[in-house]
């Protein structure tokens, strides 16, 4: 089944919930609630943009940051291409959000075989509900996805719908060697947020090079302040503005870092600055 055919299959509207928030002119967001307005709310849904389904962890009526949202379904295809999935192989996703990427991957590999991870027990149980009411038995764990979920390991696949500045180590223990992560990077070597694709190797190192922007929310524990972006622009235009391809990252139990164009030219990250 290609990607376009999958996303025909799978109505993004089964999932986002009946509460979307929009932006306003001053740069807040507001509630856009179904009930109120139906034609909005599906047009919106139907349409190629992600959707905020979730602002400031939680507000009810107003709100300024995203914190939980449905991607964008050129993002979603990207990703699942890139994922290279088969029947049979067992994924983890981190950041189960609305359940759509979950309900997709089901489609895929089976949904016996995927195991998704999202902190938010309130978002964890509206992506339950939500794969129930569409027939899709996937397992919805409640929890810190930056552990990944050790009981159902090894996994072929693992895919993060949250932004790392550093990879959780456990993602990789929890591969199979062979297998491939994928995962969107914060702003702190290039200003384009890149996807990164590593494969496990039979020595516990993860390694590979980035692919195309994947603009994620970050994962909780590894939010950035907004100066970070500004200081990662000014240093990637200093260095003459690499193409993001040229990046790449490798990850050790111990130890993990960017380079470019070859794993021994290491790039240090774009890090807050100290507050001491």
């Amino acid at each position: 089944m290609n990607v376009d055919e999958l996303l025909r299959r799978v109505p993004r509207e089964a999932f986002v919930p009946d509460v979307i928030w929009v932006r306003r002119d001053d740069g807040s967001a507001v509630p856009l609630r179904r009930a109120d307005d139906p034609d909005r709310w599906l047009a919106l849904v139907r349409s190629d943009d992600s959707i905020i389904t979730q602002v400031d962890d939680g507000a009810t009526e107003r709100g300024v940051w995203p914190t939980s949202s449905a991607s964008a379904p050129h993002i979603v295809a990207t990703m699942l291409e890139a994922l290279d999935v088969e029947p049979g192989m067992k994924v983890l996703e981190i950041g189960t959000g609305t359940g759509y990427n979950a309900a997709l991957l089901a489609e895929l590999v089976g949904p016996q075989n995927v195991t998704s991870v999202e902190i938010d027990p309130g978002l964890a149980e509206q992506a339950r509900a939500a794969l129930a009411r569409a027939g899709c038995h996937v397992q919805v764990v409640t929890g810190d996805g930056t552990h990944g979920h050790a009981a159902n390991a090894p996994y072929d696949r693992v895919i993060a719908t949250a932004a790392a500045c550093r990879l959780p180590y456990a993602w990789v223990r929890q591969t199979r060697p062979g297998g491939r992560i994928l995962a969107p990077w914060g702003p702190t070597f290039h200003p384009d947020d890149p996807l990164a694709v590593l494969t496990v190797g039979e020595d516990g190192t993860a390694e590979g090079r980035f692919a195309c922007p994947a603009w994620f929310m970050p994962l909780r524990d590894q939010r950035m302040p907004q100066d970070v972006r500004h200081r990662t622009r000014e240093r990637w235009e200093e260095m003459g503005e690499p193409a993001v391809s040229r990046f790449g990252l490798t990850v050790t139990a111990t130890t993990q870092h960017i380079w470019l164009d070859r794993p021994d030219n290491h790039i240090p990250p774009t890090l807050p600055r100290s507050t001491a």
